[in-house]
């Protein structure tokens, strides 16, 4: 357990040194090509789909555990040492923090530059909705949106199952989040492909996002005027489940109730629009300053969830 907690906290400082550096192999990128491979060679019609999303789901969470315990096994048996390097290294590939941020900031440089067009173009980098119809405020919002959702999914559920269960259990639930993010849409395409991956994803997130959204709102008391722990709250409690799944909202909300903000709403998925119900109060209009201030929420929500996972783990080992 010493060494697990030594190489979670090694891994975690390294996400927030290095986040994911370009033109380094990525494990995820490895578990999207499996799902691209599955997606590629599925069969035709709705049984036989629903069929092979099972085995797509079986197989991508199988061969994603055994491959990351085989090596974490391996490199324990070699020493010590090279065991807790190795488990430093894939807690730092299951976090996305630095990552997120990163990505986001790339909108808010743009504006800061005056080019929107730049701002688009990074936008759609990170959501799945398209974003040629995006005004400026809806560019911001987006990428508000991105960070706050992502809060659970990308930081706070990944830490969660690599702290519980060790890389194995990271690696694992990021598998069956890329494979809802690749599969798991309501078009002809995915409806019935994406169907299982989509079911796992909102059980494996259920605890977590809800975690993810008390977090934010702990957060919010403590980080300054610019943000309101009463209010995130509030909306929290009030708008959490303005959702078709039962987990996005959950930071969302508590995000939106932070800043004053006004978020969601209808957007547009291949050329279609979705409705979707507000979520928050437009306490101000929103400014591109509010992804800076979605980050420090995801930083702040990251840094007490790892303080009392700290706490738990000594208290373990004591």
């Amino acid at each position: 357990m010493l060494y697990h907690l030594l190489a979670f906290v090694l891994g975690i400082a390294l996400d927030l040194v290095i986040g994911d550096p370009h033109g380094f192999p990525h494990p995820i990128r490895l578990i999207g090509s499996l799902i691209a491979f599955f997606d590629r060679h599925r069969p035709r019609g709705r049984v036989k789909e629903l069929l092979w999303g099972i085995v797509m789901s079986v197989m991508t969470v199988l061969l994603t555990g055994g491959v990351t315990l085989g090596i974490l096994v391996l490199a324990y048996r070699v020493h010590v040492a090279l065991g807790v390097i190795v488990e430093a290294v894939m807690t730092c590939y299951i976090m996305a923090a630095r990552s997120l941020q990163v990505e986001s900031m790339k909108v808010y440089h743009a504006f800061n530059n005056g080019d929107v067009e730049e701002a688009r173009r990074a936008v759609s980098m990170i959501v799945g909705r398209d974003t040629d119809c995006l005004t400026e405020e809806g560019i911001i919002k987006a990428a508000v949106e991105t960070v706050a959702e992502n809060t659970s999914d990308g930081v706070i559920a990944p830490m969660i199952y690599t702290f519980l269960f060790g890389p194995v259990g990271g690696f694992v639930y990021k598998a069956i989040n890329t494979m809802d993010s690749m599969t798991g849409y309501h078009n002809d395409k995915y409806e019935y492909l994406g169907k299982v991956p989509a079911r796992l994803d909102d059980v494996f997130n259920f605890i977590p996002a809800r975690i993810s959204g008390l977090l934010i709102v702990l957060a919010a008391f403590v980080l300054g005027r610019d943000y309101s722990g009463r209010r995130a709250f509030k909306i929290f409690i009030r708008d959490r489940y303005n959702h078709k799944s039962p987990n996005s909202a959950q930071c969302e909300s508590a995000c939106a109730g932070a800043l004053g903000l006004r978020l969601a709403g209808d957007a547009v998925y291949f050329g279609k629009v979705v409705k979707k119900p507000f979520i928050g109060d437009a306490v101000r209009p929103i400014e591109n300053k509010d992804i800076a201030r979605a980050c420090t929420l995801m930083y702040g929500a990251e840094s007490i969830c790892l303080v009392v996972l700290l706490i738990v783990g000594v208290l373990f080992i004591a």
